[in-house]
């Protein structure tokens, strides 16, 4: 377990300018085994500034080459999984067992984007004059700000980061910051694969400073935010305040609904199942 994580901006790892920190604990055990730097206004510029200069870089990598550069992260994470899964369970405090799911699926959702990034298409749309051709082309919109929870520390971020490169866009990743060594293993395997510097920056801190920082600022084009309703609500009206594109994933207690024809026996196990499963 590191006992201190950085923030990653511009393709290096770093301590908040300000030399901020925040404490990591163990959730079994209440004890702090760690610390994660906390970023602040000049950290988040930093951030920004990367993530403008990083996507213009990006973008111009064609979607073929993108695509070799995240399945080589892919492979990465697949090689390193006893190290990242037992440091996602010290932080997290899930099983181990569920822990190597998460990183392998990790992988896989980035095996995934990679494909989809060598299929980008477009559309022809028939005109209604003869000699006119319509034509649409997907362009990546822009710097990305996302922002991930804790309880899946891994699979949250992985597929923020991932749908960002396979279209061509740069990401601030706000992690989270209970758990930030694991979201950082995820960050230094893109890192290690070849991804430009600038493209992926990752942030920590407190959670309303840096998103209401990062959402109207002009360099971010897109807004991707996994967690509550009610923060999920505040996030999209400051978005819609700035015209920002948002992508939001709110609400994790969803209710059951059992019909008659049901097997209650089979419907109670799958509701336990899936109501404890990563507690």
């Amino acid at each position: 377990m590191p006992s201190h994580t950085q923030l990653f901006i511009n393709g290096a790892w770093t301590d908040s300018q300000s030399g901020a920190t925040l404490s990591v604990l163990n959730p079994a055990t209440a004890e702090e085994i760690g610390t994660v730097s906390n970023a602040q206004r000049a950290d988040l510029d930093l951030a920004l500034d990367a993530a403008q200069k990083g996507f213009h870089a990006w973008r111009k990598i064609s979607a073929f080459e993108r695509s070799k550069i995240m399945r080589k992260a892919a492979e990465l994470i697949r090689s390193r999984i006893d190290t990242i899964t037992r440091i996602l369970t010290t932080e997290q405090g899930k099983p181990l067992a569920e822990a190597k799911g998460e990183v392998l699926v990790a992988a896989d959702v980035i095996d995934w984007f990679a494909e989809e990034a060598r299929r980008t298409y477009g559309r022809v749309i028939p005109p209604r004059a003869a000699g006119v051709y319509q034509l649409v082309v997907k362009e990546p919109v822009g710097p990305v700000a996302a922002f991930s929870p804790w309880n899946f520390p891994i699979n949250q971020a992985v597929r923020k980061i991932s749908i960002a490169l396979a279209a061509g866009c740069s990401i601030i990743l706000k992690g989270p910051e209970e758990t930030p060594a694991s979201c950082g293993e995820l960050i230094q395997a893109f890192s290690d694969a070849g991804v430009v510097p600038g493209t992926i920056n990752l942030v920590f801190g407190v959670p309303s400073d840096i998103s209401e920082y990062l959402i109207p600022h002009p360099i971010i084009r897109k807004i991707s935010f996994t967690g509550s309703t009610a923060v999920g609500k505040k996030l999209a009206a400051l978005a819609g305040l700035h015209m920002k594109r948002t992508t939001m994933e709110l609400g994790g207690h969803a209710p059951v609904i059992i019909f008659d024809d049901a097997d209650l026996d089979v419907a109670t196990k799958v509701m336990a199942a899936t109501k404890y499963r990563n507690a």
